[in-house]
């Protein structure tokens, strides 16, 4: 019965790669935010040390293409932050893991995450690492929703700001699938196969 509900996934998610996705962002543009991006913050860090942080999972694929871009020294840090994890579509409570591990005392932080919704999770991570004394702070996000917010902070460096849609690729997950994907994409009609 297990393998036969893993075949039957395994279908569906083949489809939704080959075929039914709507295409939000292409792997083209992402290309070329990132080539700008990646030049201003090269003039604003030029003569300094750089610390990056990625919030994983969903920022490992710009922070992979932006740190290739940047021409300054940099160290690379991670942080785990979830609200979604199995549920779904659905926030549920903020989890971080790995924050207290690290020493930004001092240093110039680069904060990287891959999308700002509610903007609960980038607000959190940002006054926890505040706490740490870094010298300096900054976020970027791939991708910024269009939606009211509680919040008036907003991210540092914006790639891409978009509709109120349920976005996955380029690192970023329906139940831990599609992150592979090349781009930014939606599911037709904003409703997963399962």
């Amino acid at each position: 019965m297990k393998a036969l509900f893993i075949a039957f996934m395994m279908t569906l998610t083949t489809i939704c790669y080959a075929n039914d996705l709507d295409l939000i962002i292409s792997k083209e543009e992402i290309a070329s935010k990132i080539d700008e991006v990646a030049t201003q913050i090269n003039q604003e860090y030029q003569d300094k040390e750089l610390t990056v942080i990625m919030v994983m999972k969903g920022a490992v694929c710009v922070t992979a293409d932006l740190i290739r871009q940047i021409n300054v020294p940099l160290t690379i840090e991670y942080v785990s932050a979830s609200s979604y994890g199995h549920r779904g579509t659905t926030g549920g409570e903020l989890t971080i893991r790995n924050l207290k591990r690290l020493d930004l005392k001092g240093k110039d932080v680069l904060l990287i995450d891959d999308i700002f919704d509610t903007g609960k999770t980038l607000v959190t991570l940002v006054k926890e690492i505040q706490k740490k004394q870094p010298n300096s702070i900054k976020t970027l996000t791939l991708l910024v929703k269009d939606v009211p917010r509680k919040t008036n902070y907003l991210p540092d460096y914006v790639l891409f700001t978009i509709p109120n849609r349920f976005v996955i690729g380029y690192g970023l997950d329906y139940k831990e699938l599609y992150r592979n994907l090349p781009a930014v994409y939606a599911f037709p009609n904003d409703t997963p196969p399962f």
